[in-house]
């Protein structure tokens, strides 16, 4: 998964102007942040193409892959517009774009570098600069998303959000023990609140992950050579750890189960630990049920299941 040619371009650019020596402290000082659980900020020009080559692919890949979940449960035509919550340098809208194409984006992003950024690639959005936890009410879209912005709002944020929310809200946050409290936190709150699930849980009940773990996926992100030279890896990609619910408004069609671990392949016997309605579980495909077992060949982290 890449960030759009036009908006990786416009990101090599910025990069040549800074120069590498002041982008490559910039990019240690962002990812020290977020390995801290901070927030993942720019402060200043620097900063700012260090975050758009170094953690806005990431942002893009993880809601691409969740975005491509919520279209496949309510499908194209059920969004006319979409609201991006904290939207930073507009990476969840533009995977909206991607996902939704005829729908019009509106982008809320505090900081006036950031939202310059997403001005940029995402010029007919309507853009308002302000702060979301001091909006009292924000305007209603059929699709809410926030994308690693969740730990800046609070609660009182969240209802604001489900409130705006015609049709689906969407929350994603680091596949971390942190970004999953939220996200559980936020998905009791909201199912209580009258939500029906969409995805990735495969039904309302209490979430059945406890103690130590936690409910995470992965999206690959493929780097650029900046991008490989920044993180100072040698391979030609990432994987971006992310968790998630996405909430709609009306009932509706939800998978037998879900993979929640890298199925496990082993000669003529494929294991997989889901999550299903009735709790976690494990199911072993064997080769002589030739269907199955070619189905679960294919299978991968976070896919959907049906007779599986």
């Amino acid at each position: 998964m890449q960030l759009p040619d036009g908006v990786r371009r416009s990101i090599e650019e910025r990069a040549e102007a800074v120069g590498f020596p002041e982008l490559a402290r910039a990019a240690a000082a962002l990812s020290g942040a977020y390995r801290a659980g901070g927030a993942a900020r720019a402060t200043d020009v620097e900063g700012l193409t260090a975050y758009l080559a170094t953690r806005m692919p990431a942002t893009y890949a993880a809601a691409h892959a969740v975005l491509a979940e919520v279209r496949r449960a309510l499908g194209e035509r059920s969004v006319g517009s979409a609201l991006d919550i904290g939207a930073g340098s507009g990476a969840a809208a533009l995977a909206a774009r991607q996902w939704f194409p005829n729908a019009s984006l509106t982008l809320i992003e505090r900081d006036a570098r950031m939202a310059a950024a997403a001005r940029e690639w995402l010029p007919d959005a309507a853009l308002l600069e302000g702060d979301v936890t001091r909006m009292e009410e924000l305007p209603p879209h059929d699709l809410v998303i926030a994308a690693y912005s969740l730990g800046e709002l609070g609660s009182a944020a969240w209802m604001r959000m489900w409130r705006a929310a015609r049709v689906s809200l969407v929350a994603i946050e680091p596949g971390t023990p942190r970004g999953f409290a939220l996200i559980r936190k936020v998905r009791g709150d909201l199912l209580a609140a009258g939500g029906h699930m969409l995805a990735p849980c495969p039904g309302a009940m209490e979430c059945p992950m406890a103690g130590s773990d936690w409910c995470h996926f992965a999206a690959r992100v493929e780097r650029s050579s900046l991008h490989r030279k920044l993180k100072g890896g040698a391979l030609g990609y990432e994987d971006e750890k992310y968790s998630y619910v996405a909430l709609a408004r009306e009932p509706a069609a939800l998978p037998e189960a879900r993979i929640v671990r890298h199925p496990q392949h082993r000669p003529g016997l494929v294991v997989l630990e889901v999550c299903t309605a009735q709790g976690l579980g494990q199911r072993q495909v064997r080769k002589r049920d030739r269907e199955r077992f070619r189905e679960a060949r294919q299978a991968g982290w976070g896919d959907a299941l049906g007779g599986i």
